[in-house]
C-alpha cells in the first residue's frame, strides 16, 4: 500500500501529454508545484502565470521559450542522466509560450509569488554543480536555481540530484518544516527519474526499464513513517518531518528534482538534521569520494573527480 504523499509515476497526470501535475491545491498545501510535459517537435503551448513563478528545465530535448519580449532557446539535453542543462526562469503575471524544436519533455517547477521579477535566461555553463557526501554517500548536487545561485525570484527554489547506483543521497535525514528548530519551512517536491547503468552510453534511463530506488519521510513522534518504493517518473510530496536517504538501488543510478518554496520572508534552503545521525557528516573527512562523482557537466563530459566538493 503506497503513501498518500507518494504518486507513482502515471497517478497524478492530466492529458495531453501531462505526465505530473501537481498544484498546490492537489497537494494540500500553499506553495509548491510541478508539472511535467512531453512535447513533440513543432508543439507550442501556451501558459498564463499568474500569481505562480515557473522554472522552465528541459528534461529532454530543445525548445524555445517566449515570455514578453524575451525569446529564449533551450538547448537542453538528451537525458537527465547525460548533461546539465540551460534553463529559463518565468515571473508572476506573465504569458509564456514554449515550442519544442524537437520532440521533448519539459519539467515546469512553480510557487506562489508576490513580487515580480525578470525573465531570465541560464547558460548550462553557468550552472553550479558540486558534489556532496563521501564514500558511498556520494552524490552530485546541480545548483541551477539554488538561493545562493539565482536570486532573480520570489520564493521559488529548484536543484537536481545525481546519485550513483547503489549511492544514498538526501543523507543525514534532515528537515525544514515548522518545527521550532527548524531555520525555514519549506514545501518541498522530489521528481525521480531511475536510469540504468552498464549501458552504452549513460542517457540509457529506459522507463521501462523497472528500475527502482527508495525514499523515506518519517517523524520522530511516529505519525509519518514513509518507506517508499520509487520507479521512474514517480513523485513524492514532502508535507513535513525528516526525509532521507533516498537509495540508488545497484545497476539503476537516481536522479531527483527537488522543488522547494515556503512562507518565509527570504529564500532559503537550510536545514535541519536528525541529531540521532548528525554525527555521518563529520565521518565523511575520513572518506574517500566516490570517483563516479560529479556524473555530468554542461558539456556533457565528465569533470574531475571531487570538483566543487561540498561535505
Amino acid at each position: 500500500m503506497t503513501h498518500p504523499w507518494h504518486l507513482p509515476a502515471g497517478s497524478a497526470t492530466a492529458g495531453d501529454g501531462v505526465l505530473v501535475d501537481v498544484t498546490p491545491e492537489s497537494a494540500g498545501w500553499a506553495y509548491c508545484g510541478l508539472q511535467v510535459r512531453t512535447l513533440t517537435a513543432d508543439r507550442t503551448i501556451e501558459l498564463a502565470t499568474g500569481n505562480r513563478e515557473l522554472a522552465v528545465l528541459p528534461l529532454r530535448g530543445a525548445m524555445r521559450v517566449e515570455v514578453g519580449s524575451h525569446r529564449f532557446r533551450l538547448d537542453g539535453r538528451d537525458s537527465v542522466f547525460e548533461r546539465v542543462s540551460d534553463w529559463a526562469y518565468v515571473p508572476i503575471d506573465a504569458e509564456v509560450r514554449i515550442t519544442a524544436t524537437a520532440d521533448a519533455e519539459v519539467a515546469l517547477a512553480s510557487a506562489t509569488a508576490n513580487i515580480r521579477y525578470d525573465a531570465a535566461y541560464v547558460a548550462a555553463g553557468d550552472v553550479a554543480v558540486e558534489v556532496r557526501g563521501a564514500g558511498a554517500a556520494t552524490r552530485q548536487v546541480t545548483n541551477f536555481m539554488s538561493p545562493e545561485r539565482f536570486d532573480g525570484a520570489d520564493r521559488l527554489m529548484c536543484v537536481e540530484l545525481l546519485t550513483p547506483d547503489g549511492n544514498w543521497s538526501s543523507y543525514p535525514p534532515h528537515r525544514h518544516d515548522d518545527s521550532p528548530e527548524c531555520p525555514v519551512n519549506n514545501e518541498e517536491i522530489y521528481y525521480f527519474r531511475i536510469g540504468r547503468s552498464g549501458g552504452a552510453s549513460a542517457a540509457d534511463d529506459d522507463p521501462g526499464s523497472g528500475g527502482f530506488g527508495w525514499h523515506r519521510t518519517y517523524t520522530p513522534e511516529g505519525d509519518v513513517d514513509a518507506n517508499v518504493h520509487v520507479g521512474d517518473g514517480d513523485v513524492f510530496l514532502v508535507h513535513r518531518g525528516y526525509h532521507g536517504p533516498c537509495a540508488a538501488v545497484p545497476g539503476y543510478p537516481m536522479y531527483y528534482l527537488n522543488v522547494l518554496a515556503g512562507p518565509g520572508g527570504e529564500r532559503s534552503m537550510a536545514f535541519c538534521d536528525d541529531p540521532s545521525h548528525h554525527w555521518v557528516r563529520d565521518a565523511w573527512a575520513s572518506m574517500p569520494i566516490d570517483q563516479r562523482c560529479p556524473m555530468t557537466s554542461a558539456d556533457g563530459v565528465v569533470p574531475v573527480a571531487g570538483a566543487g566538493r561540498v561535505r
